[in-house]
């Protein structure tokens, strides 16, 4: 069974980097994309997301709020919140909702320890 990512990000160039970085790692994952957290939300409402990638900064609610949340309903799930904002109290937020922080630029070997873990998580079974 495809594993299926979502890659919540308010920038279409953005969400395209992601896609790229995570594709180098994972071709066959599949990608869905959301623009914002309500978005996101929809989405997981209507199918199963297996990992998702979150931006942090993001309006209306930023990726921290929006990790909390599907956290709420997915306690197993893998989630990255992906932002360039590298100070203590967003990495500190960020593993208070269990989510691995991954800094911008987005790349390959940026993107390589978290997808590596989730892929570990879902073969065990995790999610």
């Amino acid at each position: 069974m495809a594993t299926t990512v979502l890659i919540v990000d308010d920038s279409k160039l953005a969400r395209i980097v992601a896609g790229k970085a995570l594709a180098g790692l994972q071709p066959d994952w599949e990608r869905v994309e959301a623009g914002n957290a309500m978005d996101a939300l929809s989405i997981l409402r209507e199918r199963k997301i297996d990992v998702a990638m979150i931006d942090f900064n993001m309006p209306e609610k930023d990726g921290l709020e929006l990790a909390a949340e599907i956290r709420s309903s997915h306690p197993t799930m893998p989630i990255a919140v992906i932002t360039a904002n590298i100070q203590d109290e967003v990495i500190a937020r960020a593993r208070e909702v269990n989510a691995t922080f991954v800094s911008k630029p987005l790349t390959e070997d940026g993107l390589r320890g978290f997808i590596s873990g989730a892929a570990l998580r879902l073969r065990a079974g995790g999610v």
